[in-house]
């Protein structure tokens, strides 16, 4: 039944019922929570994106794995392993690969790839945005990126972040208030949208 994310007994694990005279409380576990609001979540891939998370995951599987499982091997080999600093280390790294692994074909599995198709009136995920701060003389460039591939540095912002759901829907010409992490609020002006 691959239909269904968590069995029944991991419901009933995770859901305990009091009937308190007439009244019914339902106590439902915090992690069982998180996972079924997880689930829910959609994420938002730039083809050039799933192909970058795609070129990462083969890269762990064919090459960073079999890399590690070898020093794995190498550090058992000389013996005692609780003194074996190495041993400790790749146990470590082996552990944080798989994990990522595991994140990325999560992603990658259930990624909804969007498409910029050209010019649009208003901002949307994968459009390419040029605004300018008030306060500034230098245009700032940015594409609006679901949050798994987001990297302000490379100038991706999530449309999740405080710059990029402001901007979601907005147009050419627009000013945008935005308040971000710092308490600050600032004043954009869209620029130009491609």
């Amino acid at each position: 039944m691959d239909k269904y994310p968590v069995s029944h007994n991991e419901i009933a694990n995770a859901i305990n019922l009091l009937v308190d005279g007439d009244t019914l409380i339902i106590y439902v576990d915090k992690h069982f929570l998180e996972g079924i609001q997880s689930m829910s979540e959609i994420t938002y891939l730039t083809q050039e994106g799933k192909e970058e998370l795609e070129r990462e995951l083969e890269k762990l599987i064919k090459e960073r794995l079999p890399a590690l499982a070898a020093k794995l091997k190498e550090a058992v080999a000389e013996g005692d392993l609780k003194e074996n600093a190495d041993y400790h280390d790749t146990r470590e790294q082996k552990s944080f690969a798989e994990g990522r692994v595991q994140y990325l074909e999560n992603i990658l599995r259930d990624a909804v790839v969007i498409s910029n198709d050209g010019s649009s009136d208003e901002i949307r995920i994968g459009a390419e945005v040029t605004i300018r701060e008030d306060s500034a003389d230098q245009d700032e460039v940015y594409m609006i990126v679901g949050a798994a591939e987001s990297n302000p540095r490379e100038g991706k912002i999530s449309h999740e972040s405080p710059i990029g759901k402001a901007l979601l829907g907005r147009k050419k010409g627009d000013k945008v208030k935005i308040n971000v992490p710092s308490g600050e609020t600032l004043i954009f002006k869209i620029k130009k949208i491609n």
